[in-house]
């Protein structure tokens, strides 16, 4: 995959419209169906906005937890892999609920943070999970600024000393470096599905393979109409929204 600088990104962009499009592209119920698909598994997520509880934050809690994602007092130090937003802000004017509702890293098929990087420390596995090595980050933050949903997150500060609750099955990280979801492929190796989807108290989060016609996730595809963020851009996302 070829490098591109932020600057030709950026102009690109301008030139072409993309800055102030709708937040969302609309996806018919066949669409995702009839569209031409990557050989191999990859990995989705569909979250439906209708069984997401008010005021709810298991996801985000149990997400916190596995990783070991520090909690900062100061919200400009703030380090999120997953996170509850309004649903207008999140959705734009095609929801009308105020209410919040789970935002995270789109794994997206095409990713622009993964052109920026100039080290390949993020990278996009077979699988379709935008993942990242931490060894070899260098702190650029190239990708935060490639990243249009503004999903990745860097650490300001060392981040052990702000982890409530150490968990030893996951390596922490260290001050300089950016992190995000990683759609808990930890857990998929030991053949559990994500955390913040096993611990919704309303199964409002399905995750699963997108190129599996016999997946629960496909098949809510294809009975669902459904949204991805900014998917006008190109960069494909894996995470749907029922709305």
């Amino acid at each position: 995959m070829r490098k591109a600088g932020l600057g030709l990104i950026a102009g690109l962009g301008a030139a072409s419209g993309i800055i102030g499009n709708p937040l969302f592209e609309r996806v018919s119920a066949s669409a995702w169906a009839s569209s031409p698909k990557q050989p191999g598994r990859r990995w989705g997520m569909l979250i439906d906005t209708r069984l997401c509880p008010a005021g709810c934050t298991a996801c985000v809690d149990a997400c916190r937890l596995t990783h070991n994602v520090p909690t900062f007092s100061d919200p400009r130090r703030r380090v999120e892999w997953i996170h509850k937003e309004e649903g207008r802000a999140l959705l734009g004017t095609a929801c009308a609920t105020k209410q919040t509702m789970p935002a995270l890293c789109n794994h997206c098929a095409e990713p622009s943070c993964v052109r920026a990087c100039p080290t390949d420390s993020i990278f996009r596995r077979k699988d379709g999970i935008v993942a990242i090595d931490y060894h070899r980050c260098i702190g650029c933050r190239s990708c935060m600024l490639a990243c249009p949903y503004g999903e990745v997150s860097f650490n300001w500060s060392d981040p052990r000393p702000a982890i409530k609750e150490p968990t030893p099955d996951y390596p922490t990280r260290q001050q300089g470096v950016v992190e995000k979801c990683n759609f808990c492929s930890d857990r998929l190796k030991k053949g559990l599905e994500p955390s913040c989807s096993s611990r919704c108290p309303e199964g409002a989060m399905t995750f699963g393979d997108l190129n599996d016609p016999k997946s629960a996730i496909r098949r809510l595809l294809q009975a669902n109409e459904t949204m991805r963020r900014k998917a006008e851009l190109g960069t494909e996302p894996s995470v749907f929204y029922i709305i």
